[in-house]
């Protein structure tokens, strides 16, 4: 999945975009700009009462107005701490409640993607993206926009009462401004290229590790731990130069704010000075120890948001290049198109395809203009060497991917006209690959559906025979079967996987039911889980057994994307140097014998 950039230091196409998802709280918006514009008011409002209090209480001891100026400074203070709370509580506030809704909607936009764009997103990608980088786009708002802007307008504010109090001690003390925001300016820019890469060396670590984690069992079965080991270290120095090329930046840039800002001190200092001691420190002279005093002051709140200005537009950049990579997503049209208007509640469960055409990618066609019909309560067998394109039929059927070309129908009306959720309703799919979730046996059986009870999934479980079974596990349907399902095995979770689709009680029944994994005893419980739930019911099945494939109503064996016979069992092993009597042969002629 490859990621844009704009190439800017700045997007404010972008920015504007992300700025829309906060009109649902337009008045959250509001009272924290209005906090920020109190915060640059009250900000000031310090050095000018320090500058009365000098130069009208201290310096001719007057204690009534030294007391005076006191309770004026510690009010200002007060109201100062009161909006500094309100703006930092409610843009975090603010921040927080936009990424819950974008995150909101990646993950259902992401819910409704066709599988292959699955097939092509590495998964720690994704988890970034739908993690990391939605909580990045917050310090947008609590640390970046509303930061910059009360920044900004606590430097104007402070530049308007610095020119008002002595044109000349402001001429000073901007001096070296020119150098320092062109240093700022380079700096942004110099950082928008290393965010860009620190989130792509983000995106690969994790991505790394994610597949190394959950592939353990491979890297550790052929003895693969130095070599990835090896692949980690390189990865992780890359990630570790990414960030250190910010430090790098920060570690120019930041000295540099500090050095200007103490030379205009300096410059203040000294030029006030000398007037000041030509004034003989006069009250009515144009430069009081009071002015010098708040001037200082005034310098040093001027030169300190524009330094943090700087970091919190590394920050505010960071955000944009995490907007801007999660945009990316919430723009992709990878979704199969759900414009079905038919509501799939009662069905027969016939289904036909009709010279059905699909490709994984455009150079290489899978399934090559089969056609076939399974009437209602029927079951097929799916035989053929791998790759023939069998579990490609199930995946096509379900609307996991769209076809190139023919029909594909289920009681004579194309599954297209069907709603993609009622569709999928009446389908309940096996897989090999059994998956479950980290979660209780139960939970992975209801998939929280409220309207399935536990006594119902009890009474199923019965009924194809694996309520031993889970009865027998530490708290029976409400053991925790944990990430994957790895506290059971393959022939327990392929059963688990039984019991979800039959409680589902679906039209049409899809199963891949291999189990070469498994031991004699989950063996033979799958047969009779299988028997169970396919009677009376149309199904598809990818055989691997021989006792399924003698049962199935009709046989179709698939080569190379073509059906190339059709039949049943006995009808097929009747026909000479036939495809279905070779793979009998081959594979299932011991197993009969057995």
């Amino acid at each position: 999945m490859a990621d844009k950039t704009t190439g800017k230091a700045f997007d404010f196409k972008l920015f504007k975009r992300l700025l829309g998802h906060t009109k649902p709280y337009k008045w959250t918006f509001v009272f924290v700009a209005i906090a920020a514009i109190a915060l640059s008011v009250f900000g000031v409002l310090s050095p000018i009462i320090l500058e009365s209090a000098i130069d009208e209480g201290i310096l001719p001891k007057d204690w009534d107005l030294l007391i005076y100026f006191t309770i004026l400074m510690l009010g200002a203070l007060l109201a100062e701490v009161l909006f500094q709370f309100s703006f930092i509580y409610y843009a975090n506030w603010l921040g927080q409640t936009v990424i819950r809704d974008i995150r909101v909607k990646l993950f259902k936009l992401m819910m409704s993607f066709r599988m292959k764009y699955f097939d092509k997103s590495a998964v720690g990608r994704l988890t970034t993206r739908a993690v990391n980088d939605i909580e990045t786009i917050a310090s947008i708002f609590s640390q970046g926009l509303f930061t910059i802007a009360s920044d900004l307008l606590k430097m104007l504010v402070i530049l308007g009462v610095m020119l008002y109090k002595s044109w000349e001690l402001t001429l000073i003390s901007i001096a070296v401004m020119p150098i320092l925001i062109y240093a700022t300016r380079v700096f942004q820019r110099a950082m928008k290229s290393a965010f860009e890469d620190v989130r792509n060396q983000v995106a690969n670590l994790n991505t790394f590790v994610q597949e190394r984690i959950t592939g353990m069992k491979i890297v550790q079965i052929f003895a693969r731990e130095k070599e990835e080991y090896e692949s980690f270290q390189n990865i992780n120095e890359a990630h570790k130069k990414a960030w250190v090329r910010t430090v790098w930046y920060n570690s120019i840039f930041f000295p540099i704010a500090e050095m200007s800002g103490a030379i205009a001190l300096g410059l203040i200092v000294w030029y006030g000075g000398l007037h000041a001691v030509a004034d003989d420190l006069a009250v009515d002279g144009d430069i009081t120890l009071g002015l010098i005093t708040a001037f200082i002051q005034l310098s040093q709140m001027l030169f300190r948001p524009l330094r943090m200005i700087a970091d919190k537009f590394n920050t505010l950049q960071m955000g944009m290049v995490a907007a801007n990579r999660v945009f990316t997503i919430l723009d992709t049209q990878s979704h199969i198109a759900d414009e079905g208007a038919i509501e799939l509640t009662d069905t027969k469960g016939a289904i036909q395809f009709k010279k059905v055409h699909f490709g994984y990618n455009e150079e290489e066609e899978v399934i090559k203009g089969i056609s076939f019909d399974v009437k209602p309560g029927e079951t097929i067998a799916l035989v053929g060497a791998t790759g023939a394109g069998k579990s490609t039929i199930i995946n096509l059927l379900s609307r996991f991917y769209e076809i190139n070309s023919g029909e594909i129908s289920i009681d004579g009306i194309s599954i297209k006209e069907y709603t993609l959720q009622s569709l999928r309703k009446h389908i309940a799919v096996v897989l090999q690959d059994v998956f479950l979730f980290a979660d209780s046996i139960l939970n992975n059986i209801t998939l929280d559906e409220e309207s399935i009870s536990e006594e119902e999934v009890i009474a199923a479980a019965k009924e194809i025979g694996v309520h031993q079974f889970i009865s027998s596990l530490p708290n029976g349907y409400h053991y925790n079967v944990k990430e994957r399902g790895s506290m059971l095995s393959s022939g327990q979770r392929q059963l688990i996987a039984f019991l979800r689709a039959y409680v589902s009680n679906p039209s049409v029944l899809i199963l891949d039911e291999a189990t070469s994994s498994v031991d004699s005893y989950s063996e033979e419980l799958i047969q009779n889980a299988t028997d169970k739930i396919t009677e009376g019911r149309t199904s598809i099945v990818i055989a691997h057994r021989l006792a399924t494939i003698k049962k199935a109503d009709q046989i179709l064996v698939m080569d190379q994307g073509k059906i190339v016979e059709k039949g049943t069992h006995h009808e097929l092993l009747k026909k000479e140097n036939g495809f279905y009597k070779n793979l009998y042969e081959v594979q299932f002629l011991k197993e009969e014998a057995i």
